[in-house]
């Protein structure tokens, strides 16, 4: 029986294989996706209980699906995952705060094991909404 159903957007095809492995691992059904086009074409399918966005992509970033995802009023809990400064996940998270999304934690990549995990279980802690 599965925890949840998880849906990761990152442009870097071996971070979504990371996360696919240890989230399956975590018994999530997990769907990776590397653009924003696939992410939007997966969501309904999917319906995720957790999302991990990564923040700097080509051509549709990680703030304007959070918008996006506002505009459906997602419910998924968000895990923000990023390889630049602190400064641009905490502006995600503010976002997402601010549009009403469920925010678990940001993620400053290079992400361990442990600390995906961690984010998980965080997850798995929080009372729905």
């Amino acid at each position: 029986m599965s925890v949840g159903r998880l849906l990761v957007v990152d442009d870097e095809p071996d971070f979504g294989e990371f996360v696919r492995k240890v989230e399956v691992d975590m018994d999530y059904e997990v769907t990776v996706t590397k653009n924003g086009r696939d992410f939007k074409a997966a969501y309904p399918d999917c319906n995720p209980t957790v999302l991990v966005l990564d923040i700097i992509m080509p051509y549709t970033d990680g703030m304007e699906l959070m918008t996006w995802l506002a505009g459906r009023n997602c419910t998924a809990k968000v895990i923000v995952a990023t390889g630049y400064t602190g400064k641009y996940g905490g502006m995600a998270a503010n976002l997402g705060e601010a549009s009403g999304l469920s925010m678990v934690t940001v993620l400053n990549k290079p992400v361990s094991i442990g600390q995906l995990r961690s984010a998980l279980s965080e997850e798995a802690q929080t009372p729905e909404s």
